[in-house]
Formats: C-alpha cells, structure tokens, sequence
C-alpha cells in the first residue's frame, strides 16, 4: 500500500488531513516542489533542494526539515509503490493561525508529501499550444502553491484542443503555464533568461547544460512573439514531462508538424543523462 507523508507521520492518504485554518487552505500561504524519480532513484536531488530553499526564503519561511530528512521521507515514498518511475510532490505551508494576514501568528509549518506513478504518455509525438497574456503575479520565480491562474490558462488552452499556453508579457514570451519553454531559430536555441517572471525550472537547467557541453548554440536571450512564431522547432520542459516538442501553434503548423530533427537528437542526449544518472 502506498503511503503519503505528513507532520512526523506515514500514512494512507485517506487518513491524512490537514486543519481548515492551516493558511495553506486559507491564503495559499505556501511552497511547492515537484520532483521526478526514474529507475527507483530521485534525479536532481541537491538541484530540487536548493529550489526549494530559495522559495522558502522569498517567502519568509526556513525549511522545517533538513535536506537529508527529506531525503529519508522521500526514499519511504518511493519504496512504498512498486513503480520505477514516479514523481514526488512536496508541499510545505507557513501552518495553522487565525485568519489573519499577518505571518508572525502562524504556528508551526505542514509538511506534506507524497509520491504517484509517472505514466507513461505520447508526449513526445508532440503537443499543440496557444499564446495567451501572462496574468500571473510578479513573482513568478516563487513555487508557490497559489496555483489558480495556471489552471485556468491550462483550461484555456484545453477548450482550445491544445495542451499548454505558452505566456507573453509585454510582447515578450516568458514561460509555459506549467512549463519552461525553448525555440530553435536561425540555427540558435533561445531560451527566455531567469527573471521574477520565469520559474527557474530543473529541467529547463539540465538541459542548458546539456546544450553547452555538446556546444549546441544557445542563447539565453528574449523571445519575441515574432520569433516564436517564426521558430522552425518549439519546445517545453518539465519534470514530469521531459522535453516536449509542440508540433502546432494557434493553429499554425510548427516546422513541419512533427517533432524536429534538433529536438531528437537533443532528446535522445537528455535520455542518455538520465540513464547514466539513475543507474
């Protein structure tokens, strides 16, 4: 039987329940990590961490349990479910108060998490996607649990028979609603740089590095609305869903309407660091 992870506690998650005042619930007053876990072993460990630390401190909080805690916890999840390949998903909220926006009356921190099954899709056969305005707050580089605009330009581009929105601010692309996102243009790989407005997320990392080291051009630079229309490969990243390639925008064919000869090859280095990783 699987189990979930909660204040000190292992159990089924239909036991596991938190306070109605816990501001998580009230204000989503809280921090989130998602981490992927292939061939039984957690990938990106230290770089998750780390993250997850940044979060916290933008919002005023420390961590309420150590790395090598966590690291514990999270090896307890995994060995309770019989898939290799699974995701954690941590959740750490400021805790339980009166209903008050003031954060210095908080009592201790929730701590919880849990792992599930990552399922086997066909992403990689490609995705369609739309442009859609960012109206998400200014602190995009927080991962926060206050998740509502991301679900609804998720269910934006899910009426529009697409799978992800990919965000413009001010004429400028920033990211996906649940994604980091790369062009190819002009035999240059573009990828938005880190700002307030852009998660810094793992993959999105890994595959920078990936990138430099077989010196694949690479450009951390702005993406223009008219360059990501003009991009002959478009893609997303994150960790739960790799690399994706999107084979149609707004309704207009990406290249050719398939998955690119750069993302394949860029694909199959990725999956070649995951395996050496996780062995």
């Amino acid at each position: 039987m699987s189990l979930v992870y909660l204040n000190g506690e292992f159990k089924p998650i239909e036991e596991a329940s938190v306070n109605v005042l816990d501001r998580g619930f009230i204000f989503g007053d809280g921090i989130y990590e998602v981490i992927p876990v292939f061939n039984r072993k957690i990938f990106r460990f230290d770089e998750h961490m780390r993250r997850l630390e940044t979060s916290l401190n933008k919002i005023y909080m420390k961590s309420p349990v150590s790395s090598k805690e966590l690291f514990s916890i999270f090896e307890q999840l995994i060995n309770s479910m019989e898939e290799y390949d699974q995701s954690i998903y941590l959740h750490i909220t400021r805790g339980v108060s009166d209903r008050d926006h003031d954060i210095s009356i908080a009592n201790e921190p929730t701590v919880f998490a849990m792992s599930r099954p990552i399922r086997k899709n066909n992403l990689y056969l490609g995705v369609k996607a739309i442009t859609h305005d960012d109206i998400r707050w200014q602190y995009c580089d927080i991962k926060a649990t206050t998740l509502l605009s991301s679900v609804l330009l998720r269910h934006k581009a899910k009426e529009e028979g697409s799978r992800e929105a990919i965000l413009v601010r001010d004429g400028f692309v920033t990211e996906g609603a649940a994604s980091n996102i790369f062009i190819h243009l002009d035999d240059k790989i573009y990828t938005p740089p880190k700002t307030n407005h852009v998660l810094p997320g793992i993959t999105r990392d890994l595959l920078i590095e990936i990138l430099l080291d077989y010196k694949i051009p690479l450009k951390e630079e702005a993406i223009s609305v008219d360059m990501l229309s003009s991009a002959s490969e478009i893609w997303l990243t994150s960790s739960t869903w790799e690399i994706v390639p999107v084979v149609e925008l707004n309704g207009n064919l990406v290249g050719e309407g398939n998955p690119g000869p750069l993302w394949k090859e860029v694909n199959i280095l990725y999956q070649e660091f995951k395996r050496n990783y996780c062995n």
